[in-house]
């Protein structure tokens, strides 16, 4: 589980792909901290298992669902990237809970300074907008953010400078794939009303409770 505060931006060493499956090799310093083989560090929101540590990199496979899921598909040597570690259990939610399983990509339309903060407006399919509201939560690339406004056809956010600066989401362009992590309490909450068995209308949030959400 991760918190979409990312630790540090980390420099793509190598991407080998053969087929549609493959191996990455990050350069990093402040994640490789207490890292062991087989702990999780979140790359671009994307949930890694490390397969192998040096005192500057680490390495992990990335599968086939991973590529066709995520914007690693466009990934190259020398891009940077958003790192975050798995959290502590003795850590802080700085942001919102974030399992690194990304629901799919979206597309910068448009980039707008307003004062000290950066507008972003991302396009998205249909079945990851739905999960989208104005207010709530989206993790963009592994970073947690606040929705600031919705449409049928994109959505936008806001990022401020110390944002700007600790993650690599500004250093973006018009065109870019983004990765999209919808709030995961929304698709628990779908889940529970495509049952037959629940009645919609006498769900409450007493009843959500009963069933540990």
């Amino acid at each position: 589980m991760f918190t979409g505060i990312v630790e540090e931006t980390g420099i793509i060493k190598k991407f080998k792909i053969s087929g549609h499956s493959g191996e990455i090799t990050i350069k990093a310093e402040k994640v490789l901290e207490g890292t062991q083989l087989g702990d999780s560090i979140a790359v671009n929101g994307i949930c890694l298992t490390v397969t192998s540590l040096g005192s500057d990199y680490f390495t992990a496979d990335v599968m086939a669902e991973t590529v066709r899921r995520s914007s690693l598909k466009e990934a190259s040597s020398g891009d940077s990237v958003n790192l975050e570690r798995a959290m502590a259990a003795d850590g802080r939610f700085g942001g919102h809970i974030v399992s690194g399983h990304i629901d799919g990509t979206g597309t910068i339309t448009k980039l707008f300074r307003e004062e000290n903060a950066v507008w972003i407006t991302i396009s998205a399919k249909p079945e990851l907008l739905k999960y989208i509201v104005e207010k709530g939560s989206v993790c963009l690339d592994g970073v947690s953010l606040t929705v600031a406004s919705v449409s049928d056809t994109d959505f936008k956010v806001s990022v401020i400078p110390h944002t700007g600066s600790e993650t690599t989401l500004l250093r973006k362009k018009t065109g870019s794939t983004i990765n999209i992590e919808n709030d995961i309490l929304a698709k628990y909450i779908e889940k529970i009303f495509s049952f037959k068995s629940v009645n919609k209308e006498t769900l409450t949030m007493d009843l959500l409770r009963e069933l540990d959400y």
